[in-house]
């Protein structure tokens, strides 16, 4: 194998502390598995006094793997790859066995009890209703930031905006029922090993004997407190040797802490710093521009990017009309590339609805790195259909419940409460006409929601949710409650324009909810499709690399999201730089062709394309 200088000068660091600052593409596993190689074979050191730790199973896997392949000299079962909580976990189990202690890791969410399970009562309990699934991700978030960061519920509270009633109370039952009953998940993983390792020293002292040699691969996405034990492990010999890239730390939402590279030098002073600067992936058209774009964020390494590959073609950048002009655009493009080396990169999971529904249309297999999506099992998508439901039935009452204060024209509960005392089979305005004293104005309210509803029932789908969205005044509704979901009302509106995406090509309810149920499949069990083109968020595809790239739907507000942008526009300029990080990762990933789409309109709605469109052109 032949290494650049810059990667034997990292690889031939032996002894104290060393941070390697390596670009996208420019080799940090070969480095990675090469030192490990030197370590043994030049420095006599034994391959289990050896440990390596890196970000995901996946990754852990795939250093092993290219171990084995590239010196299967080695008994490459002595040579220990892990991700910091498979490590923490065997810590604890070590602990739990010393202590007669039994530890039950709840995230498994096929078992009953489990930490989903467990916040939703806890929230049901407090609050006195159901947590929706976007809430309980968002606390679950919540919670993982706190631990890896190392801060209390409050110093959280006071720099984050939590919309979850009585969060601090929520986060403290939770910690206290796991505490005494022996519960983990996995940030209690890291919480807890660090508390072992600071208060039983024998243990500390055991560890730090039994590893000579400590590798942290992607230290950029290590959060504070996987930084602390892996820190705490290594001294006081601190044979700590990190590979990172500042300029990737997109995991901010989780925790990370890019900060700790950045004061790197600070706490060691005897720390040494290697510069990985060639890029192996892409052509020096891409490289080019990806080198000036990220030299925008202030809080970084300074690093010059460089490669040996040759010009190939610009980057592309493409601004279309409409979301459906990009959808054209990509169908034609796709038939000039390899679709097995091509992946279309998108910032937040929605885009991946209605890329599936044109690609499924046009017979074109996709592969999925997110398979969970939410939007199939979206409270919008259920008041959507049960409009829809009602309008062929007006006297089901369990449905009216759900929709009465989501339309038009003002009816108070008490006049639900009086028409489920009635004939169940009249419609349920003819009920709620009957009640006493009834004002001429409220009974012609009634009528005219009579006849709106008995016009829905005629309508196909897709004009059915604009009947809905406007005639019955459910974007009202989505207005004024937006942010009590957890949503701003764009967000809400771009959810409703996927969902009339779909309905376009369906004739009736059956025929819709059929077509949501198919690309819910797809979605789930794209997984078997191979050798066909990618479709991912920009974060699950971090460390892979294609010929072909696309980023698609491209506008401010959106990538970057609002909230960076308004974070900018009070001086705070963090969460715009993890932003242009995220950007930056998402054009790295391609080796020969880079195409970036942006559009002017989603439904009706005037965008603006991306600042960083904006950033690209003016350095180009």
């Amino acid at each position: 194998m032949i290494l650049s200088v810059e990667q034997e000068n990292a690889i031939n660091h032996i002894d104290g502390p060393a941070l390697v600052l390596a670009v996208p593409g420019a080799g940090k596993t070969t480095v990675l598995i090469n030192r490990t190689k030197n370590l043994i074979d030049t420095h006599g050191v034994s391959p289990e006094r050896i440990l390596s730790i890196t970000f995901s199973k996946a990754s852990a896997l795939d250093m092993k793997n290219r171990f084995t392949r590239s010196f299967p000299e080695y008994d490459t079962s002595l040579v220990k790859f892990s991700t910091i909580h498979a490590f923490c976990f065997g810590l604890i189990r070590e602990y739990s066995y010393i202590n007669n202690v039994q530890y039950k890791l709840i995230e498994n969410d096929d078992n009953t009890l489990n930490k989903y399970n467990l916040l939703k009562q806890i929230h049901l309990e407090l609050n006195k209703e159901y947590i929706t699934e976007e809430k309980l991700e968002s606390l679950l978030n919540s919670i993982g930031y706190i631990k890896n960061m190392m801060i209390t519920p409050e110093e959280y509270m006071k720099s984050s905006k939590v919309d979850i009633a009585n969060f601090i109370d929520i986060y403290s039952i939770y910690e206290s029922y796991k505490r005494k009953n022996l519960l983990l998940d996995f940030d209690d993983m890291l919480t807890i090993s660090l508390e072992i390792l600071s208060k039983n020293k024998s243990l500390l002292h055991k560890y730090r004997h039994k590893y000579d040699y400590f590798q942290l691969d992607e230290g950029q996405d290590t959060s504070k407190i996987q930084l602390t034990i892996i820190k705490l492990l290594a001294s006081p010999k601190n044979n700590l040797f990190i590979v990172a890239d500042d300029d990737q730390s997109i995991y901010g939402f989780r925790g990370a802490f890019p900060k700790g590279l950045l004061e790197f030098t600070k706490e060691y002073k005897n720390g040494k710093l290697y510069y990985m600067e060639k890029n192996y992936r892409s052509s020096k058209n891409i490289v080019s521009i990806c080198n000036k774009f990220i030299k925008t964020n202030k809080f970084r390494y300074s690093k010059e990017i460089s490669t040996d590959n040759g010009y190939l073609e610009p980057i592309n950048i493409v601004k279309v009309k409409t979301v459906s002009d990009q959808y054209k655009f990509l169908l034609e493009d796709l038939k000039k590339h390899n679709l097995a080396n091509s992946c279309i990169l998108y910032r937040n999971n929605l885009s991946s609805v209605g890329l599936m529904e044109i690609l499924e249309k046009n017979n074109i297999n996709f592969y999925m790195r997110d398979s969970k999506l939410r939007f199939f099992n979206h409270w919008m998508i259920q008041d959507i259909t049960n409009f829809m439901n009602f309008s062929y039935d007006t006297s089901n009452m369990e449905i009216y419940e759900t929709l009465y204060y989501k339309a038009k024209g003002y009816i108070a509960k008490k006049h639900i409460n009086y028409a489920k005392t009635l004939d169940y089979r009249s419609s349920v305005f003819d009920r709620i006409m009957e009640y006493p004293g009834l004002s001429e104005y409220y009974k012609r309210t009634l009528r005219e929601l009579k006849l709106d509803f008995k016009k829905l029932s005629k309508l196909k789908p897709y004009e059915s949710i604009l009947y809905i969205e406007n005639d019955l005044e459910y974007s009202n509704y989505l207005r004024e409650n937006s942010m009590k979901f957890g949503y701003t009302y764009e967000n809400l509106m771009n959810i409703l324009f996927y969902l009339k995406l779909i309905a376009k090509s369906t004739v009736d309810l059956s025929d819709f909810i059929g077509r949501l149920n198919h690309l819910q499949y797809l979605s789930t069990n794209s997984k078997d499709n191979k050798d066909t083109i990618t479709l991912s968020t920009i974060h699950s595809a971090k460390g892979l690399e294609y010929e072909n790239v696309y980023i698609v739907d491209l506008v401010d507000g959106d990538f970057p999201n609002i909230s960076s942008i308004e974070a900018f526009e009070k001086d705070n300029v963090e969460p715009l730089e993890e932003e242009r990080r995220l950007f930056y990762v998402g054009m790295t990933r391609a080796k020969k062709h880079l195409t970036l789409i942006t559009t002017k309109y989603i439904g009706e709605k005037l965008l603006e394309p991306s600042r960083f469109i904006t950033e690209l052109q003016q350095q180009a």
